[in-house]
């Protein structure tokens, strides 16, 4: 199709017919998409509660148990708070779910920590919330993959010093299956998302029934008790640090705001009525393991998990029961991670289309996900498990305080985005990067609502920072300041490099009134007589230049040039060092510092192609490196003449 534009020229635009080749990756993660197809990859309810609140649900096997071992530096009897720190926890998830409603509803295209304070409050607050996310996205798998692993280790207690590897094993698997997107990762899912919770119910139901009718005994054989503090009395600092490892359990709430793209529409609708389900889901889960782990008298360890203690206790044994519970309880803190797979790449997308993140991020693969983002996320994951050694404990005091400095910041720029729709006239519109604020009825009690869950989170945040900095925190709370600086650092670049391409006050380049050519030659061959050919066709004005470090080899050159250098000026560089590059870069440097305003010089540059790759290692490669140093001369243009050699 010819498109004939105002200026008389005509802009052709083509189909092309090119389909990718077959290959190892299309067997891996499956043929590649066309972008046409990206509106058939969203998924519906049910699917998307197993993408976005495996994360959320997951942590019902290490949420209670890592509160527990808190608690049990000041005795045995202090479990006794359990129960009531885990309820504080529920009402906790019940307001971060009334505020992100009103969020999703507010950012149907996606209203993430980050786009909410990037449009709310600023840059900076936007770029803390990104890091912070991100940060925790990472440690989502970290945390989740150890908590499996650590499921199948009181199972099978032989192969705890494989832990490291099973658990790189089970990222790099996560990894691979969201590679083939989003739609196909949570069919994938489905299942075993809920298998867990068909499983978790019966145990809690099972437990309960004995328990009201007097059957449920105690733990029998129980494991070593594990102690995360300092035996101590009980302290009311004690009992926030408790609570402050126990709302881990909240961390996956902020996925399904962040991924309401991959909803299908009505997405907000879907996407609010997940989060609802989500939230009923694990806080009826968290309160009954909760309270089964105190009447079974479960003993908080890294030997046994708890949710290991209560099935076996539940089923009397290690029955089909206890296998299916364990298996489930495995299965979902593996896919957990998924939850990080899914909205990690959207968020360095994000992040990276604002420019404070590299360009890469925001292509999409094969698939139409955002494969890059999902390979650096395993890449980062395996490396944090691999250095704390897949130890949950070790991994939690880093893990929450990102989460909830995001959540502070969303829920105050939500309530500063219902101060401005009350400042408008109805019917009057403000259009933002990320959403259309309108005038609400209704601001007043949404704005209230929001900053409550931002005051609510905020305080939150300072408990966990205070009570865990010494544990590991502080790694986070010095991460998150380098964090936001790279990222203006990567934003200054882009911006800089955008103001000296721009071409608002570009006057047009000078006429180009001499074309000077360079030809850097080590011997003479078919393929510097090819290169040349093509430098005398650029310009009369060549010069060949060669850097001797043997006089007998020079000779030799000479004598053939004389016969094949078609009467072009030969230059000979002494080098009594045996250097070969320096010599021509200083002769090309004076080169350049001699020539005029409008003359133009090209270094052309013979390199000779062999046919079979692996042959590369027998030859020097100096045509490469005269390129890549040469690329940093200013005013300079490389080309490469290949020579191809059968």
């Amino acid at each position: 199709m010819n498109i004939d534009d105002k200026n008389g020229m005509t802009v052709q635009v083509r189909n092309t017919d090119f389909k990718p080749r077959r290959s190892l990756t299309n067997w891996l993660i499956g043929k590649p998409l066309q972008t046409a197809d990206a509106p058939h990859q969203t998924i519906g309810k049910l699917i998307g509660l197993a993408v976005f609140s495996s994360d959320a649900m997951s942590s019902v096997a290490y949420g209670p148990q890592e509160l527990m071992m808190m608690l049990a530096a000041a005795g045995m009897a202090s479990l006794q708070y359990s129960l009531p720190l885990v309820l504080g926890i529920v009402g906790l998830l019940t307001i971060l779910t009334i505020s992100y409603q009103q969020t999703i509803h507010a950012y149907p295209d996606g209203g993430g920590a980050y786009i909410v304070a990037r449009d709310n409050i600023g840059v900076v607050p936007a770029q803390i919330a990104g890091a912070a996310l991100l940060t925790d996205y990472i440690l989502t798998v970290a945390v989740s993959i150890s908590a499996g692993v650590a499921q199948i280790v009181s199972a099978f207690p032989e192969i705890f010093r494989w832990r490291v590897e099973i658990a790189v094993f089970f990222i790099m698997f996560i990894m691979l299956i969201n590679l083939r997107g989003v739609k196909e990762s949570g069919i994938t899912f489905a299942i075993p998302t809920y298998f867990f919770v068909v499983v978790m119910y019966m145990t809690i139901i099972v437990g309960l029934v004995r328990y009201f009718s007097g059957t449920l005994g105690l733990v029998t054989n129980p494991p070593e008790l594990t102690i995360l503090a300092e035996p101590q009395a009980l302290s009311l600092f004690l009992i926030l640090k408790a609570f402050a490892s126990g709302t881990a359990s909240v961390t996956g709430v902020e996925a399904i705001s962040n991924g309401i793209t991959a909803f299908r529409e009505p997405r907000s609708k879907n996407a609010g009525t997940t989060l609802i389900f989500m939230a009923m889901i694990l806080g009826s889960m968290l309160i009954g393991v909760t309270f089964l782990a105190g009447k079974v008298a479960a003993i908080p360890s890294e030997h046994e998990t708890l949710v290991s203690q209560i099935a076996r206790t539940v089923f009397e044994g290690r029955g089909i029961l206890y296998l299916a519970t364990i298996v489930g309880t495995t299965v979902i803190l593996v896919m957990a991670a998924n939850t990080a797979f899914a909205d990690f790449p959207r968020l360095g997308a994000l992040t990276a289309k604002d420019g404070f993140l590299p360009r890469q991020l925001t292509y999409r693969g094969s698939r139409l996900v955002y494969s890059r983002g999902i390979a650096a996320l395993a890449i980062i994951a395996s490396i944090l498990v691999i250095i704390f050694q897949a130890n949950v404990s070790r991994l939690i005091p880093l893990y929450a305080i990102g989460v909830f400095l995001s959540f502070s910041l969303s829920q105050g720029g939500m309530a500063h985005r219902w101060w401005k729709s009350g400042h408008l006239k109805p019917g009057e519109e403000k259009i933002e990067p990320g959403s259309v604020v309108r005038f609400e009825k209704t601001w007043l009690l949404k704005m209230i609502i929001n900053g409550f869950g931002a005051v609510v989170t905020f305080f939150v945040m300072i408990i966990f920072a205070v009570t865990k900095f010494a544990d590991g925190a502080w790694v986070v709370v010095i991460l998150l300041p380098i964090l936001v600086l790279i990222f203006i650092t990567i934003h200054r670049h882009y911006v800089n490099l955008a103001a000296h391409l721009s071409l608002e006050k570009y006057a047009g380049q000078h006429h180009i009134g001499r074309h000077r050519v360079i030809v850097p030659i080590a011997g003479v061959h078919q393929g510097t007589i090819k290169a040349l050919k093509y430098a005398e066709s650029l310009s009369k004005d060549v010069t060949a230049v060669h850097v001797s470090i043997d006089d007998d080899e020079a000779i030799k050159l000479q004598n053939k040039w004389e016969t094949w250098g078609d009467g072009v000026r030969l230059v000979i560089l002494e080098s009594p060092y045996r250097l070969m590059i320096e010599p021509l870069i200083d002769y090309v440097t004076e080169f350049s510092l001699n020539r005029l305003e409008n003359e133009m010089i090209t270094i052309v540059i013979p390199q000779f192609i062999p046919h079979r790759f692996w042959t590369n290692a027998l030859h020097m490669r100096t045509a490469d490196t005269i390129r890549k140093v040469l690329l940093g001369q200013k005013d300079i243009v490389i080309v490469e003449v290949p020579y191809q050699v059968d």
